[in-house]
């Protein structure tokens, strides 16, 4: 779907199915431990400010403007650039027999186009976010995960990498779902996520632990796993 463009807003939106409850799906997207269970890190607080943490020095902060639980809420953050124009996020659950449809949607009013590929980039990116999204309603519902995540950059292409960090990662666990350049794990305690994406020259490459006992991640360095890899 490309950016839908009405009266200067320039819009994306993206939706899935997953499993739950109205109240269980709005307590995934809609609460810190909720997000951070299949997200990235991240914390929401009393004051309406909510901090997501994709990496270290990309933190993302966002203001919620609109709070109607357990159906919508909306969230403005500066967007993709602090001299740019602000970006305004919408959350909404739509109860449905057997689940829920969630629906995500990005705009932003701006005279040009100079956005628009910013705002294609993300919407892609929710389909695998949904992924883990119903992955964690569907096994891990009414629990919390120890999330941590480690990234590294490199020169090369996502192609050339990733094989060996596909055949390399020392876990095991059941194929949730597998791609080019990614990959998704599950067992009893954990879901893992492993993806190699290009970002401008470079390819960024992030290994992601949800860990719903608390222990699960074996005990290796993983940041340097990662750097070994590369």
């Amino acid at each position: 779907m490309s950016v839908r463009r009405e009266s200067g807003r320039h819009f994306v939106q993206a939706e899935a199915e997953v499993p739950g409850t109205a109240e269980e799906v709005w307590d995934a997207i809609a609460t810190g431990p909720g997000v951070t269970s299949w997200f990235v890190p991240t914390d929401m607080r009393a004051d309406g400010t909510i901090v997501s943490e994709f990496g270290p020095g990309m933190e993302s902060v966002a203001l919620v403007t609109d709070w109607d639980p357990p159906r919508r809420f909306a969230a403005e953050s500066d967007g993709f650039d602090p001299n740019g124009p602000p970006l305004v996020t919408e959350w909404s659950v739509e109860a449905k027999p057997g689940g829920c449809v969630v629906r995500v949607v990005h705009r932003l009013f701006a005279e040009t186009d100079e956005w628009d590929r910013q705002l294609e980039s993300v919407e892609a990116g929710w389909a695998d976010s949904f992924r883990l999204l119903a992955l964690y309603l569907r096994h891990f519902p009414g629990r919390y995960a120890a999330t941590s995540q480690f990234m590294a950059v490199t020169p090369r292409p996502a192609a050339d990498v990733w094989d060996r960090l596909a055949t390399k990662l020392p876990l095991t666990g059941a194929l949730a779902y597998v791609a080019t350049c990614q990959r998704i794990l599950l067992s009893p305690s954990m879901v893992v996520h492993l993806f190699a994406m290009p970002m401008g020259k470079q390819t960024v490459v992030c290994l992601r632990f949800y860990d719903f006992d608390g222990d699960s991640v074996p005990p290796i360095d993983w940041q340097e796993w990662l750097h070994q890899q590369l």
